[in-house]
């Protein structure tokens, strides 16, 4: 009974890295694909240049699938030094997620007011040659929200010094429609749209990220189990399972 515990406790824990682990592979391939063959889409941000869709998606596959990979080897081999690497790796995600997030509602306003500056100082780059992908990302964008510039089409007036804007930002779209000021331009502005798309989805995202952070939760808490378990004696290991399973057993057939 307590060796099959055991058994359990170690496959349980291969099955979940084993999900953790494909996850970052996907992750993984989707940011080669979309630097590879969708190089256009690119930062909004002029300070952060390397902050791009495809380099935070290689990044984050690239994370998920190394702490899966050290969390599936160490729990099918038990070896110790993959699984103290996997450990300090998980807990040290878990804790800069919580630091992020306690720092985000802190700083929100701030966040949010930076935030604005900087997309409407990367409005001026628009048009210039080596910033294609940040065009192009201002196109996809305001023509799927039908949104214009950060908080309304007259920062792009300001951006780029005369009254123009991007095509994309007209009602009625056709070539040059954003030089002729008699046109009829979305009135709202990209920030405020992306705003209200988070706040409308904001208990799903909710759902989601309580659901990573309890997978990531269970994982540390069966770790610690494990590590513990590993250090008590062979013979004292079994009589505890065996313990522990029969108190279980018991409660669940009291409970019936």
């Amino acid at each position: 009974m307590a060796r099959g515990c055991l058994c359990c406790l170690k496959y349980m824990m291969f099955l979940f890295n084993l999900i953790f682990w494909l996850c970052g592979c996907g992750l993984l391939g989707v940011g080669i694909w979309l630097a590879v063959s969708q190089g256009s889409f690119a930062t909004f941000s002029p300070s952060f240049p390397s902050l791009s869709a495809a380099n935070l998606v290689i990044a984050i596959g690239a994370i998920v699938m190394v702490t899966g990979f050290l969390g599936c080897l160490g729990a099918i081999k038990e070896n110790k030094c993959l699984l103290l690497s996997f450990f300090i790796v998980l807990l040290i995600i878990l804790l800069a997620e919580l630091i992020l997030l306690i720092l985000f509602f802190v700083y929100s306003n701030k966040v949010s007011e930076n935030a604005k500056k900087d997309l409407k100082d990367g409005l001026a780059l628009y048009y210039s040659d080596n910033n294609i992908g940040l065009r192009n990302a201002w196109n996809i964008i305001q023509a799927e929200w039908k949104c214009c510039g950060v908080t309304g089409f007259t920062d792009w007036h300001e951006a780029l010094k005369e009254k123009v804007v991007p095509d994309r930002c007209c009602q009625e779209h056709y070539q040059d429609c954003g030089r002729n000021v008699t046109n009829e331009f979305w009135k709202r502005g990209c920030f405020e749209k992306v705003e209200e798309w988070l706040d409308d989805n904001k208990h799903l995202l909710g759902t989601i990220g309580m659901c990573i952070l309890v997978v990531q939760v269970m994982l540390v808490c069966v770790l610690c189990v494990r590590c513990v378990l590993g250090s008590i004696p062979r013979c004292v290991r079994l009589e505890v399972m065996s313990s522990a399973c029969c108190l279980l057993c018991n409660a669940a057939v009291l409970k019936y």
